[in-house]
């Protein structure tokens, strides 16, 4: 039997059917969550994607941490389930304190779309297992509010316990503070991050397949569960 994938749909989302494709070229079922649902619909692992602006005019994924889904995400993250925070999924796991921090506007105060270049600074979670430590990969970055931004205490704590997944190189596009692009929480099983691996799935229409290795990571680590 395959994965079971929820994608989480909030009011005005864009990039909910790519990460649903995303999953089903790995092998994966995606499954359609809608943001007002109570259920979690008995999925291995969670996606919240990004490309809404819902509530944003408040605070970037402020409106969204109170959807009644996340009460369950919220729940099911604390008991070990894998879940990814693309872009505006990132602002609301932020929002709802799965993840440290908060988002900004972009120091430049534009919205930025580039084939952005990572480093993979550590593989110790669900969501990048597959992935090399120290490598470079290129990403789609597209945001006007992807600025992370944290207190000292939370950047030192989040450097000196490997919590920092991913780095921008070669420039840092939004003004994150230590150029970070994406965290993780404590254990592992809770990742966000700014660029857009569902858009890197497909050669004819990606500048790398860089993003698979975020899905294949997420099988490689449940079939080792199982």
């Amino acid at each position: 039997m395959s994965a079971r994938i929820g994608v989480v749909t909030f009011p005005g989302s864009l990039d909910d059917h790519d990460a649903a494709r995303a999953v089903r070229l790995i092998g994966a079922e995606p499954v359609e969550l809608w943001h007002a649902s109570d259920s979690l619909q008995g999925v291995d692992a969670i996606i919240l994607p990004g490309g809404f602006s819902y509530g944003d005019y408040l605070r970037c994924g402020a409106i969204a941490r109170f959807s009644p889904v996340m009460t369950e995400v919220i729940s099911a993250a604390d008991k070990g389930m894998p879940v990814l925070g693309i872009c505006n999924g990132f602002q609301v796991l932020c929002e709802s304190h799965l993840l440290p921090g908060a988002m900004i506007r972009n120091e430049q105060r534009h919205f930025v779309c580039v084939d952005q270049r990572l480093r993979v600074e550590t593989n110790d979670t669900v969501w990048t297992c597959d992935f090399t430590r120290g490598e470079e990969i290129t990403i789609v970055l597209k945001n006007g509010e992807g600025n992370y931004q944290a207190d000292p205490e939370t950047l030192k704590r989040l450097e000196d316990n490997n919590q920092v997944v991913f780095r921008y190189v070669n420039g840092n596009p939004n003004g994150s503070n230590h150029d970070i692009a994406g965290i993780t929480n404590e254990r592992g099983n809770v990742v966000g991050l700014m660029p857009h691996p569902e858009h890197c799935v497909e050669p004819l229409t990606s500048p790398s397949v860089d993003g698979r290795r975020f899905f294949s990571s997420l099988l490689e680590f449940l079939a080792g569960r199982s």
